[in-house]
């Protein structure tokens, strides 16, 4: 995939909100914390482009900065025990 490229319209639409659910919840967490874009972005080493990315639920962004920010603000995903074993 080019950088930049757009995937919304490349995914269903369960994943779609599953991403801007987590992007939302993201949100809330932040502004809970009281931080800013930009304080979460420097904790990520992230520019605030991708906390803005992340927050309005785009799906282009990378999966390791999405979960280094649930992560940082306390938040986890479960994964159903089945799925871990499965390749």
């Amino acid at each position: 995939m080019a950088q930049g490229k757009r995937i919304s319209n490349d995914i269903g639409e369960d994943a779609l909100a599953t991403i801007q659910a987590l992007g939302a919840a993201v949100k809330r967490a932040r502004l809970a914390a009281g931080e800013g874009q930009a304080a979460a972005a420097a904790r990520l080493g992230v520019h605030v482009q991708t906390i803005a990315r992340i927050e309005s639920g785009e799906p282009g962004v990378a999966v390791g900065h999405v979960v280094g920010l649930l992560t940082h603000y306390g938040l986890t995903l479960q994964v159903p025990a089945a799925e871990l074993g499965a390749a």
